[in-house]
């Protein structure tokens, strides 16, 4: 039986029931995209941080690193969680709170992630102590975590119903977000970092820096810029970005690549000393290392200016 509908002067008219309040809760949480995002975040933790997972100077550093540093890259991952979930949420997010939300729940599933795959892989056993579990699986956890983040980004963006393809391109905040200039600085520090954290481990990078001559740092630095402007602008990738009318080339040299250049350099620093590589070799090792580990550093930045 029909709802009694009433007038109140004018046209203004409403049935007996409003279905005002149901549908501000659906659009403000839908749990069946949210959930979807989880299975995303899931996906994304295992793609993208499988190779640490995999590899042994990452399970090395839970037994040996100075649980100090460890504990302020655990810290420092906090803040770019929040700040990337603002972006590419497992949902829709128009508050602080919900990026908050978002961003505890990406860690959640890097720490049991990691876990589950040491455990399953022979690396974590039950016979060691605690100390031991507690750093592999923290170490491990920071890369997962981001994987889980951009989980989000590469394995969803589009509506899961094929008639609804545009108008999910459009509903994706990544697609409709303007990025500001801080925000561009910090999506390439989170494309250097999240590059940096698979190779910094490793010691090729301090073998490199001790094979490598000054012709060599130099030759890095120009390759290392070459490659992260082509990313963006010269070689017309898919979310490449284009020059504005007008805009003189050198313009986005000096603006985006030059800076973003600047910031993977002191991510890999700061990689490198988190990691120990830096300890006890010379400046001029450190300097060279640096540079080394600024390469795949800058194709991270480059990548994450396409990619988020």
């Amino acid at each position: 039986m029909p709802l009694p509908r009433f007038t109140c002067g004018g046209n203004f008219s409403f049935r007996g029931r409003s279905n005002l309040s149901v549908a501000t809760t659906r659009e403000d949480f839908d749990s069946r995209k949210f959930f979807a995002g989880i299975a995303r975040g899931i996906a994304g933790a295992l793609l993208f941080a499988l190779p640490m997972f995999m590899t042994m100077e990452m399970w090395e550093l839970g037994f040996y690193m100075d649980r100090s540093r460890l504990f302020l890259l655990l810290i420092v991952n906090i803040p770019l969680l929040v700040i990337l979930s603002d972006r590419i949420g497992f949902e829709r997010t128009s508050t602080w709170r919900q990026a908050i939300r978002d961003a505890s729940i990406a860690y959640g599933l890097g720490v049991l992630g990691s876990a589950l795959i040491l455990f399953a892989m022979g690396v974590l056993k039950y016979d060691q102590s605690p100390h031991e579990i507690v750093g592999m699986i923290a170490i491990q956890a920071i890369p997962a975590s981001i994987g889980a983040m951009l989980g989000r980004s590469q394995l969803g963006g589009q509506s899961d119903d094929g008639d609804d393809a545009k108008e999910g391109d459009n509903d994706d905040p990544i697609h409709e977000r303007e990025t500001s200039y801080a925000g561009e600085l910090f999506l390439m520090a989170v494309g250097a970092l999240f590059l940096n954290l698979n190779v910094a481990p490793t010691e090729e990078m301090i073998l490199l820096s001790y094979k490598m001559t000054p012709w060599h740092g130099l030759l890095m630095i120009a390759a290392s810029l070459a490659v992260m402007h082509g990313f963006v602008y010269a070689l017309s990738f898919k979310g490449s970005h284009d020059l504005a009318e007008g805009m003189p080339s050198w313009h986005a040299f000096v603006r985006f690549t030059l800076p973003g250049y600047v910031i993977a350099g002191l991510i890999s620093a700061y990689c490198l000393w988190t990691f120990h590589r830096t300890d006890d070799i010379g400046s001029t090792q450190i300097l060279m290392a640096v540079v080394v580990l600024s390469f795949p550093g800058a194709i991270g930045a480059a990548a994450a200016r396409l990619i988020l």
